[in-house]
């Protein structure tokens, strides 16, 4: 049989922005504004009428470019088109083709990208489905997972790796409840059956404490970073000074921050919860950042290529080089907590507001509108004093 043939090619599949692009005799490729690219079929039924009386013309799914090729896509369009012009409503008639437990959930991580707070967090979704559940049943129909393939993939991980474990169950959940909904499966979800079967056995979480410096003895090492000219010596001083997480230190971008009003505003995207945070700026943390202006990058803390900011892992090797491995970066933010709770004697609310930290009930924070911004402001101006 011959190719079939359109409009489109390989490339422009792949590379057009969003729209719909019309391969013709009824097909058409709709890009979402979110990059995800899916084909769409136009059929008219020979002698059937829609609700107004006129001939009843449908437009019908095919599934995502990035699983259906465009042959594939051609080919389910001619055989729609045969069915419309015999009569048959493709909705009734056609032959469904069950995505693989795989396809659909690479088709579920393009979806869902937009909403992810950041390329990191999309990259960890999939890729746990990758290395646990895809050599185990990423070749079988959806429709054919049940309980014994999900156990397959957690049992050999539950206990070991437990957080990883519950993590993969949420995913595959996730990924047969959309194939249920797009009508790929039927019946309860055999995660859920699982969970509620009590097969797996009980697993007491335990809390991983980053470990911290004592407060008492951070000046000290402050004062070897002092000495140090390196970004990642000073990058490390301006978050021990802001008591920030490291992702937000490193990412932070001289747009972000105000020389004037002395705030660095971390917008609700970089953030772990989600809301915006304001940092009030000391003299001290205007002295680590004054020279770093110097670099005219758009990142504070530029790295070893140029406009990209240093790697997360550099103010840790750095750490290590200063015979402080046994800490972590992040633990200065305990650091800080413990000092503000000992020594500085500063109200608990402002304390867990520096950290970025929500506290209370949905309905207490609803009432909380303020940021604490100038007890803040005092609280890390004593921090800075009490460091330096």
């Amino acid at each position: 049989m011959a190719a079939l043939s359109g409009k489109l090619t390989k490339k422009l599949v792949e590379n057009l922005g969003p729209g719909r692009y019309g391969d013709g005799a009824g097909l058409y490729l709709v890009v979402d504004p979110s990059g995800a690219r899916r084909w769409v079929v136009r059929v008219t039924v020979k002698g059937q009428k829609n609700q107004k009386g006129a001939p009843l013309r449908t437009d019908f799914g095919l599934g995502g470019a990035d699983v259906v090729t465009l042959n594939a896509a051609r080919e389910r369009a001619l055989e729609y088109r045969r069915m419309a012009k015999a009569g048959l409503n493709p909705r009734f008639n056609a032959k469904r083709e069950i995505p693989t437990f795989e396809e659909l959930a690479q088709q579920v991580h393009i979806d869902r990208m937009p909403t992810r707070k950041n390329a990191k967090h999309g990259a960890q979704w999939i890729n746990t489905l990758r290395d646990y559940a895809f050599p185990k049943i990423g070749r079988m129909p959806v429709d054919a997972i049940g309980q014994p393939e999900v156990l397959m993939c957690l049992s050999p991980i539950w206990t070991e790796k437990h957080e990883t474990a519950r993590r993969l169950a949420q995913r595959i959940k996730t990924v047969l409840d959309v194939g249920r909904s797009r009508g790929f499966r039927e019946g309860e979800n055999p995660v859920t059956a699982v969970k509620e079967a009590g097969v797996l056995p009980k697993v007491k979480a335990k809390v991983e404490h980053h470990d911290a410096m004592p407060w008492r003895d951070v000046p000290a090492f402050y004062a070897q970073l002092e000495a140090r000219t390196a970004t990642a010596a000073k990058a490390l001083q301006f978050a021990i000074l802001t008591a920030c997480r490291t992702s937000e230190v490193l990412g932070a971008t001289w747009v972000e921050v105000d020389l004037v009003e002395r705030i660095w505003t971390i917008p609700a995207a970089r953030m772990k919860g989600g809301v915006t945070h304001r940092v009030p700026l000391t003299d001290e943390m205007l002295r680590i950042l004054e020279p770093m202006r110097a670099m005219a990058s758009e990142y504070v803390f530029e790295g070893q290529k140029r406009h990209r900011p240093l790697s997360n892992m550099s103010m840790l090797m750095l750490m290590r080089r200063m015979e402080s491995g046994q800490y972590t970066v992040h633990g200065f933010r305990s650091s800080f907590r413990d000092w503000a709770g000992e020594s500085a004697g500063v109200a608990r609310e402002v304390a867990e507001a520096s950290l970025a930290h929500q506290v209370g009930s949905d309905v207490e924070r609803a009432y909380a509108r303020s940021d604490l911004l100038e007890r803040r402001r005092e609280l890390m101006l004593d921090w800075s004093r009490y460091l330096f």
